[in-house]
């Protein structure tokens, strides 16, 4: 269940939900190009679309350029041709105007050792502007979701991987982003963890946000995803409804069986 506050402002979508997810676009991607010095090509002239209400997979092979693409939408690469839009805010031309709109989950976060657990969330707080009322509200509702209410007050540096994923996840969803991008969200999760963030990402879009994400296993992506893209060797080779790419057979066949023919 989403908290009062989501709730309260998710209000005004729910009653016109298909022609919202209809007309809003959160995530363009288009004609992406980005090479490493020396020439390795991280991703060649990649584009697609992520609508409002989506939770769209992005999957592929160790270097595929995943990661390179993920951390061209937020902002962290300089590529060299092609356009990124963030609700129709290119990350380019307005970085942090596009940047307030998202919200970005590596996939190995890099926190402040020094802080304690809430001390790290208020500080996020405070730079999105989230008023005290609501942080308080969405802070206990999440680490109460998430099972770590009992850490907040410990030092960061004490955390393993999945608390340190989980701090991530919160700090994500405090201010209401249009956006959230996760790069692999669910390495270091345990069962029961994987399966509440599985929840809190659908509540997430149902209420007219959008979620891009990569993710190398094939059965998560199946059952949560509405959409999905497959990249092998930085080109983008299939993409479109679960059920256009993958037709009767498992998301994992095709997978295989579409990246062999790519070779």
């Amino acid at each position: 269940m989403a908290c009062p506050a989501e709730k309260e402002k998710a209000g005004h979508f729910y009653g016109n939900r298909e022609y919202y997810l209809e007309e809003k676009i959160m995530l363009v991607i288009e004609h992406l190009t980005k090479t490493y010095p020396g020439g390795k090509v991280g991703v060649s002239d990649l584009s697609l679309e992520v609508k409002a209400g989506e939770i769209y997979g992005f999957i592929g092979h160790n270097g595929a350029g995943k990661t390179t693409t993920i951390k061209a939408v937020v902002g962290l690469h300089q590529f060299e041709t092609g356009r990124i839009t963030i609700d129709g805010i290119s990350i380019s031309d307005e970085p942090l105007k596009a940047k307030s709109l998202l919200a970005y989950i590596p996939d190995n976060p890099e926190l402040y050792d020094n802080l304690s657990g809430m001390q790290y969330l208020n500080f996020v707080a405070d730079v999105f502007r989230v008023s005290k009322t609501e942080r308080k509200e969405k802070i206990e509702y999440y680490a109460k979701e998430l099972e770590i209410v009992d850490s907040l007050n410990n030092q960061i540096a004490s955390y393993s991987h999945g608390m340190k994923q989980k701090l991530a996840i919160i700090a994500a969803f405090l201010h209401d982003p249009k956006l959230l991008i996760m790069d692999e969200p669910f390495v270091g999760l345990d069962p029961k963890a994987a399966f509440t963030v599985k929840k809190m990402m659908r509540e997430f879009c149902d209420k007219g946000s959008a979620i891009f994400f990569s993710t190398h296993v094939l059965e998560v992506a199946e059952k949560l995803c509405d959409k999905i893209a497959i990249i092998k060797d930085a080109k983008l080779i299939a993409s479109g409804t679960m059920e256009e790419v993958k037709g009767n057979a498992s998301l994992e066949e095709v997978f295989l069986e579409i990246t062999e023919e790519a070779k």
